[in-house]
């Protein structure tokens, strides 16, 4: 009988039956999540966003951790990175080591983490994390070659409820934009109004504007490529996911001297987008070919695609040099 393609751990135990995949768990179950490469870069902000996305859902948002009420402030739950690592790193620890026994892995390919934590009721969580049930769903992940795959996307929903924190009851909300995904589109981007764009369903969103050279003395002056660029994208205070690749992109713009501006994108300024990418913790930075926004926004909620006429942006030249200067390698 073969293996099976991933492995699931429930609190440090190997769960018997083949699991699902991780859409499908995550679709199953409510929690907070994170999800990263085997590898594990960058595991210790995977565990402080986790952390504060379990603490932010239990005050404010229980049923999305699923505790059927708020915490009294007295057992109020509030996690920092040494208890949440102490309590999912064995389970994760475990998850690996079996999926490395059970599977050999080429270079090409990858694990794909996924760690979620589960209020296991109310009544016994307290602030060490006690009460907090931790699954661990590992499996094969083949990343896109940068470079070669762009994304084409489509603004197709609003922004989320709780956006601060990763939660898996949002896979089955973004269920409810698939009536708005055109053909061959791979990602959906979120707006509240039709113009600013804040993150994919399931990605960080940029665009990088080309700044106008300053003539100085009746010639231009010489200015770095990196001067050249103006990257934007979504302020977390206007409700978007705190992604760990989103940071390491703005701190990498920073050292580099690419200015970054956070804002949301305006699709009425999209004649100055020169280039646009989107991140993630699997697909780290791809960049775009296209961008798509229906003509009336009004309509998002009772229309499906084909009944919508859409504004179209493409990218004609893929890979310009802000896109290569802030990839992160595999």
């Amino acid at each position: 009988m073969p293996s099976p393609a991933a492995v699931l751990v429930s609190n440090g135990a190997i769960c018997p039956h083949a699991p699902p995949s991780a859409a499908a768990f995550l679709d199953s179950t409510p929690g907070a999540y994170t999800t990263a490469r085997g590898t594990l870069l960058w595991w210790p902000r995977h565990l402080r966003r986790l952390a504060e996305s379990t603490t932010l859902l239990a005050r404010s948002h229980p049923h999305l951790l699923g505790l059927p009420l708020p915490l009294p402030r007295s057992r109020a739950l509030d996690l920092d990175f040494l208890s949440i690592q102490s309590l999912v790193n064995p389970s994760v620890r475990v998850a690996i080591h079996e999926m490395r026994t059970r599977l050999p892995m080429t270079k090409e390919e990858h694990l794909a983490l996924t760690t979620l934590v589960r209020g296991a009721g109310a009544d016994s969580i307290s602030g060490s994390g006690d009460g907090l049930d931790v699954f661990v769903h590992v499996g094969k992940y083949a990343p896109p070659v940068f470079g070669e795959s762009g994304a084409r996307l489509a603004v197709a929903g609003r922004g989320r409820d709780a956006a601060t924190a990763k939660y898996a009851p949002w896979a089955r909300i973004r269920k409810s934009m698939e009536k708005m995904r055109p053909p061959g589109v791979t990602e959906l981007l979120l707006t509240n109004d039709g113009d600013h764009i804040l993150e994919g369903a399931v990605t960080n969103f940029f665009v990088v504007c080309q700044q106008e050279e300053r003539e100085r003395n009746g010639q231009f002056s010489n200015q770095t490529m990196a001067a050249k660029f103006e990257v934007q994208t979504a302020p977390l205070s206007d409700g978007v996911l705190p992604g760990i690749i989103r940071q390491i992109v703005i701190e990498v713009c920073h050292d580099i001297g690419i200015p970054v501006r956070e804002m949301s994108p305006s699709w009425s300024n999209n004649e100055i987008w020169k280039e646009a990418f989107v991140t993630s913790s699997l697909r780290l930075i791809q960049h775009v070919e296209s961008v798509q926004l229906p003509l009336f926004w009004e309509d998002i909620q009772s229309k499906t695609w084909s009944d919508v006429p859409w504004a179209v942006k493409k990218f004609q030249v893929i890979l310009k040099p802000v896109c290569k200067l802030v990839k992160i390698q595999n």
